[in-house]
């Protein structure tokens, strides 16, 4: 960091960091920590020309930004209706022409990545490394040379998930009193079709004409422009070019990024050959269900749809009251482009999904009281937009300032910061970004992602997402089905209702087994629609399409009337809340915030992990392999076995401070040492693996007070200060 903020430091130095460190995840967040001094202005200048500009000219820019991004939208709806009306071709280059000019201002004046938290240098190769040879996790297949974006976890990977998720569900499905389900993965067509899936999920790919080689297009584009813009000697207005292009990477459409890859003439990276058209590549694994092959099927890429289609069984479990939450654990998957950054990307992972169910016209809540003095970072649109960062306030402050809008909302983003920081997160490296309007998705009023950051910059974990009644609106349409709540209202509402009464006799013998369809059409006209039918009628008869059926009617058939009618209870569609939780993100990121090195040794890797989510609770070291240390030790494995404390038994003959060292690379956060001061008082060491102290208490105590330790109901400071430090026995770390 003082490298980069030195004075004397020149281009020729400032074009070589760039060739090596991401200007979104490096230099960027580097400059902003001290954007006071002349030499990180400069920096970040270079990269967002907006920095220089005064506070008030920065505001009109989030304005300007607004503004623009209006014209962005209206100009790409002009270029779909050229294409989709197979207009003339030089009008559909133009326009497409001026969306990527729009495009560009726009990258202009959006905000820059924020400063990131200060750490130390991380090697990452060292913990991949450490992560394969500990069997945490690694590459699937790899015997048949790997399959991209597919890892197994070992026994150490196994356990730490298992515990992250056994207290995943005591914090949220025990103590909110959720409804648990697992619904299957396997998933009809028809389902994703009515969700938008089969539709809207796909990210757009170019191949190598040659080899066949797919590559995601955003991504390469980012890589090429990231590459373009380090070369020496570039102009600043090119340079700055290149960085916006690559900004804007992934808002581009198959078109614009047609445009883009025929400019600047991109070829696939390691070949150097021309690559295909950009194309839309949906990334569900598509399967057919049964013998036949006539029902098409997807495996799902994410676990919520299954939680609403059980919305009505769940309901009536319920009681038929609301709010009220349901959340699922289980496999989605994604069929990647280009998988990439380890377990952050994959094609197969865990997801643990909430989706809260409550009263739109309600925006309360009754627990909200209890996160509402919570301080958290929270990285508004304004900020963002404002080329600021995070900033720590409490929820009561979010919502008085307009930042936050619904209790349910805020609660849980509460909910979420308490559940990271419980399981061993560094809250300092963690944010809430809430979602650009540009980014926002067609059916959420607001979405919050919790970021944690890591060697691979902030990275997506948990999506907090307010999305209305989208789903149930969806697939309550698509199956003719009503899902809805009810409300018994204490006083009815009058209300003035104009309806088209139709005549079941006269319309049974007219129509026949299509009298249905006339009936259903008659019932789904709103108020304005029964008043166009009524004046149509009045001039004569009316021919309707209903239900790809055509009838028509006349003032016989069909009488139309202005009631009053009394209504004891309100309907509604329920809004919902979803926390989405990607657990293999959660868990990486966990283990970099907890990887450090001994001081004044760092070859000796060790894990900070809290002890309710450690892999394995307890080592069981024998000094040596005497058998006089045998019974003690069986006494020990009997002990911590009825106490449900899971241990580890090393008794290699290496030394002590050898078998801690492994212990630590593991995470386990106590050892016991069986020592010869063991056979003549029947006692024995507990190790601490965060401070390396050492306690020596009686063999039968030993069990239950490492349950204790290993739940957190007591804590290492009280285990001291009843027994007290020992130094004797095989307590060396050496």
């Amino acid at each position: 960091e003082e490298f980069f903020t030195l004075p004397w430091m020149s281009a020729s130095a400032w074009t070589f960091a760039r060739l090596f460190c991401s200007v979104r995840h490096c230099l960027l967040p580097l400059a902003t920590r001290n954007p006071a001094t002349p030499t990180t202005r400069r920096l970040f200048a270079s990269v967002s020309p907006a920095f220089n500009r005064p506070r008030s000219q920065r505001r009109k820019m989030s304005d300007d930004f607004a503004k623009l991004e209006e014209q962005v939208k209206a100009q790409g709806d002009l270029v779909r209706q050229l294409k989709a009306a197979k207009g003339d071709k030089t009008a559909i280059k133009e326009a497409v022409d001026k969306l990527v000019a729009l495009k560009a201002e726009l990258a202009k004046l959006a905000p820059p990545p924020t400063a990131t938290p200060g750490k130390a240098v991380f090697n990452r190769q060292a913990f991949d490394e450490l992560m394969k040879r500990r069997f945490v996790f690694a590459p699937a297949f790899e015997l048949y040379g790997g399959v991209a974006g597919l890892y197994d976890y070992g026994p150490m990977g196994c356990a730490i998930k298992a515990n992250m998720l056994a207290v995943w569900r005591q914090h949220f499905i025990l103590e909110e009193n959720m409804l648990e389900v697992d619904c299957t993965a396997m998933t009809p067509e028809p389902v994703l079709v009515a969700s938008g899936h089969a539709a809207r999920f796909a990210d757009i790919m170019v191949k190598d004409v040659k080899t066949g080689d797919c590559h995601r297009a955003d991504h390469l584009l980012e890589d090429v422009m990231e590459k373009m813009a380090a070369e020496p000697n570039l102009p600043a207005d090119k340079k700055r070019e290149f960085e916006m292009i690559g900004q804007q990477a992934d808002n581009y459409s198959k078109e614009e990024l047609s445009e883009i890859f025929k400019r600047f003439d991109i070829k696939a990276p390691g070949t150097g050959n021309d690559l295909s058209e950009p194309v839309d590549f949906n990334m569900m694994f598509v399967t057919s269900i049964g013998p036949t092959g006539n029902l098409k099927g997807f495996l799902r890429p994410e676990t919520a749809q299954g939680i609403f289609l059980c919305f009505k069984r769940l309901q009536e479990f319920n009681n038929n009251r609301l709010p009220f939450a349901s959340a699922q654990i289980g496999k989605a998957f994604r069929n990647e482009i280009a998988p990439r950054s380890g377990l952050l990307r994959v094609r197969e992972f865990e997801m643990a999904e909430i989706e809260h169910f409550f009263d739109p016209s309600d925006l309360t809540f009754p627990k909200y009281k209890l996160i509402a003095d919570l301080e958290v970072p929270l990285f508004d649109q304004a900020t963002q937009l404002a080329g600021g960062k995070a900033i720590n306030m409490t929820f009561k402050d979010a919502m008085a300032k307009g930042i936050l809008k619904n209790e349910t909302l805020a609660y849980y983003l509460g909910r979420v910061f308490l559940f990271m920081k419980r399981i061993g997160v560094d809250t300092t490296r963690l944010r809430f970004r809430q979602h650009l309007p540009n980014e926002m998705a067609h059916y959420a009023k607001d979405c919050w992602d919790c970021e944690l950051h890591t060697s691979y910059g902030w990275v997506e974990c948990v999506g907090n997402a307010d999305r209305s009644c989208y789903d149930l609106t969806c697939h309550a349409k698509s199956t003719n089905t009503p899902l809805f709540a009810s409300e018994q209202l204490k006083e009815p509402i009058v209300t003035t209702v104009v309806q088209a009464v139709g005549d079941k006799g006269l319309i049974g013998k007219a129509f026949k087994k299509d009298a249905k369809q006339v009936f259903d059409y008659l019932e789904s006209l709103n108020n304005e629609q029964a008043e166009a039918l009524r004046a149509s009628l009045e001039k004569g008869p009316v021919t309707v399409t209903y239900a790809e059926k055509t009838f028509t009617l006349d003032s016989s058939l069909v009488k139309v009337e202005t009631v009053q009618k009394k209504e004891y209870e309100r309907k509604y569609v329920p809004s919902v809340i979803e926390p989405s939780f990607g657990i293999g993100r959660i868990l990486y990121s966990l283990l970099e915030h907890t990887y450090g090195l001994r001081e004044g040794d760092e070859n000796r890797a060790w894990f900070k992990l809290p002890p309710v989510i450690a892999p394995v609770k307890c080592s069981l070291l024998p000094l040596s392999n005497q058998d006089e240390f045998v019974p003690f030790l069986d006494q020990l494995r009997a002990g911590l076995t009825k106490e449900g404390v899971s241990f580890r038994l090393d008794d290699s003959s290496a030394s002590i401070g050898r078998r801690y060292a492994r212990t630590d690379e593991i995470a386990i956060p106590f050892g016991i040492t069986v020592d010869f001061q063991t056979v003549k008082d029947n006692t024995a060491t507990i190790r601490d693996r965060d401070s390396m102290q050492q306690i020596r208490l009686p063999i039968a105590e030993i069990p239950a007070v490492l349950a204790g330790l290993s739940s957190g109901t007591t804590q290492w400071e009280d285990a001291k200060a009843k027994y007290g430090l020992t130094t004797t026995g095989g307590d060396k770390d050496e």
